[in-house]
């Protein structure tokens, strides 16, 4: 049952941010009696929709819900007062909500009317799917991915910086949907001036989501009139340096961001997309930036293509600037998750000592 609603939960992947993805079965024994997901941002919660679909036989019923039911009013009434009301006779939840106005506040409304509560089910797996909102909740800063396509011999651009393309239609099909769950996309200026990208969502298919921020971290707004990242309808931020003579009039999205050893501060960029309500940061940007947040410890996922190709030792590699000069300084990588995607192969990877 708990699989069943971490899968209906996953279905708002694209469409709930800021909000976390949250899927609610209900049912009577073995027999499902009603299910649901939270389908958008100021729309009903996953429960509302189960008890919904469940009508009178949510009494004494138990709904398995991923995320602790809310305890307080927002665009929607409490969740734990409609299970309640439905006369649940038992919740299952996957964890605990942190969220500030939740926390343990819905668990204990349902204790107080009577109801069972259990929780910690699937945890992990729970946990997992939520992991931009708990990373902005828990630590303050959105969840950040750095997506690379390279060759076998791990490079990601020729000298000359042609890159288009390493990877193959399918791969690239397939980046579309992990920018359809971000946030934001980033990228830094000189990726603009080089490669000139629009950083959208483009499926092939018809698909309802949310466009996602393109940010470019651009110190000295090299890039602010130019370039196909202005155009379309998703929005574009501009972060600069502070001392920056922002153009009069300027009509775009733009914010100061500290310098901290000649560049914007990463932790500053990463605190200010946290402030506006973004999960999940991708990363789609050359060697230089991506290696920046490398090295600060900040890269929590590698989104990694790799392509049966081989470009050189002359061709730019995956990161720059990480000074590693001995085996005992080399970075391991936690293999999350290996998947073949047309010609390539996607690999997810985590950094061993990050989150």
């Amino acid at each position: 049952m708990m699989a069943r609603a971490l899968s209906l939960a996953e279905r708002g992947a694209y469409t709930t941010r800021p909000n976390p993805m949250v899927g609610c079965v209900i049912a009577r024994g073995d027999e499902v009696v009603g299910e649901g997901w939270h389908q958008r941002k100021g729309g009903p919660h996953a429960e509302v929709f189960a008890l919904q679909a469940a009508g009178e036989q949510a009494r004494g019923a138990t709904a398995y819900v991923t995320l602790e039911p809310c305890a307080h009013t927002g665009n929607t009434g409490p969740c734990a007062d409609a299970l309640i009301a439905a006369g649940v006779s038992r919740v299952v939840a996957a964890m605990r909500d942190p969220f500030p106005q939740v926390d343990g506040a819905g668990f204990d409304r349902l204790h107080a009317a009577g109801v069972t509560v259990e929780h910690d089910l699937m945890q992990a797996q729970a946990r997992r799917l939520n992991r931009g909102y708990l990373s902005r909740i828990e630590r303050g800063r959105p969840w950040l991915r750095v997506k690379l396509a390279t060759s076998i011999d791990g490079r990601t651009a020729m000298s000359n910086g042609d890159s288009k393309w390493i990877s193959g239609d399918a791969a690239r099909d397939d980046v579309q949907r992990w920018r359809a769950r971000s946030g934001a996309i980033l990228t830094g200026s000189g990726t603009v001036l080089a490669d000139d990208p629009q950083l959208t969502v483009r499926f092939a298919q018809p698909t309802d989501f949310v466009a996602p921020l393109r940010v470019v971290l651009d110190p000295g707004l090299a890039t602010i009139a130019r370039g196909r990242i202005r155009e379309g309808d998703a929005p574009t931020l501009y972060l600069h340096a502070p001392d920056v003579k922002v153009p009069k009039g300027l009509s775009a999205q733009h914010a100061a961001v500290p310098m901290r050893d000649g560049r914007l501060d990463l932790d500053a960029v990463l605190k200010l997309l946290a402030g506006q309500g973004v999960n999940e940061v991708q990363v789609e940007a050359g060697a230089t930036l991506a290696g920046a947040f490398l090295s600060a410890g900040l890269v929590d996922e590698l989104l990694l293509y790799v392509a049966p190709v081989l470009l050189g030792d002359r061709a730019r590699p995956l990161f720059e600037g990480l000074s590693i000069d001995s085996m005992a300084q080399r970075l391991h990588l936690h293999i999350v998750e290996t998947r073949r995607i047309g010609d390539d192969v996607r690999v997810l990877l985590q950094p061993e000592n990050g989150a």
